[in-house]
């Protein structure tokens, strides 16, 4: 059934919520969530995966500076090439016999950049609202490196606030990600710490830095080059439109599947992304 376990890192400890025992079962099911999300993203995903198959071991991480997670010392800035050196970290500790990777959004682009540079660990790979590396033209590096600076000195001159109630950290959220409120709730709950002044955010400020680097597009596809494994794609029809334009790109052994829902489709619907989940582990 459903636990909480920790493991610890180079620096610090990652949270994580599980199902079954990665020494037990024969395929584990690992679940990388969005920025400023954490493992509760999945909650729901979960619970009916593992009604669909009960001997999988499931596996959802708070990354680093989010959820239960410890934070990285100082003044750490967390650069999305690191996630990859965590996961890697994470998953010599969890020693899973078969492994599937199921990220959203950054998840998705962790997922798909670990894939491409450990295939020989990974079987099969699921990316929610993702498709690979995010890219843009390489005119845009020397503004992307001002104004990436920039937000890092926005962030330590930022005062700390706070929220008077749970329920209006959960309705901020769900305005932002035009989502009913029911449904972002969870991940609200593990997100949020109560304090002195009222309710304030759990995650490390310095995850909300915008990022000083971005690969070119050539960078991207080369990683998107590099996965072996059989690719799962599920896009909401309300969400990001850019990835909708990369379908054309996709190979021939991916399966893109374009459900209801926003960017956070997962969440709105559950029972067909376990679904489509379990037919790549079948698949495989």
């Amino acid at each position: 059934m459903r636990h909480e376990t920790y493991r610890d890192m180079a620096n610090g400890q990652i949270a994580a919520i599980e199902y079954g025992h990665a020494e037990t079962a024969e395929l584990t099911v690992v679940f990388l969530h969005g920025w400023l999300d954490n493992a509760a993203s999945f909650e729901t995903v979960m619970t009916q995966l593992h009604s669909l198959d009960s001997t999988l071991h499931l596996c959802a991480i708070d990354f680093p500076g989010h959820g239960l997670s410890s934070s990285k010392n100082g003044s750490y800035f967390y650069p999305f090439h690191d996630y990859i050196d965590d996961v890697y970290q994470y998953l010599v500790n969890l020693s899973p016999n078969r492994l599937v990777l199921v990220g959203h959004s950054l998840g998705a682009l962790v997922a798909s950049c670990y894939s491409a540079a450990f295939p020989e660990q990974v079987i099969g790979l699921a990316q929610i609202e993702g498709y690979g590396p995010l890219a843009e033209s390489p005119k845009n590096t020397v503004s992307r490196l001002r104004e990436g600076v920039l937000s890092r000195q926005r962030i330590r001159r930022k005062p700390t606030r706070a929220m008077q109630s749970v329920q209006e950290a959960v309705d901020r959220r769900a305005k932002v990600n035009q989502i009913e409120a029911s449904l972002i709730a969870p991940i609200v709950h593990r997100g949020l710490k109560e304090s002195d002044l009222g309710y304030e955010w759990k995650h490390d400020v310095n995850l909300q830095s915008q990022s000083l680097y971005r690969m070119s597009q050539q960078h991207a596809d080369v990683f998107r080059l590099h996965i072996r494994c059989p690719q799962l794609i599920i896009l909401g029809e309300q969400g990001f439109s850019h990835l909708q334009s990369f379908q054309h790109d996709v190979s021939d052994s991916s399966q893109v599947e374009m459900i209801e829902g926003g960017h956070h489709c997962h969440l709105q619907d559950p029972f067909r992304v376990a679904n489509l989940i379990f037919g790549l582990v079948n698949k495989i």
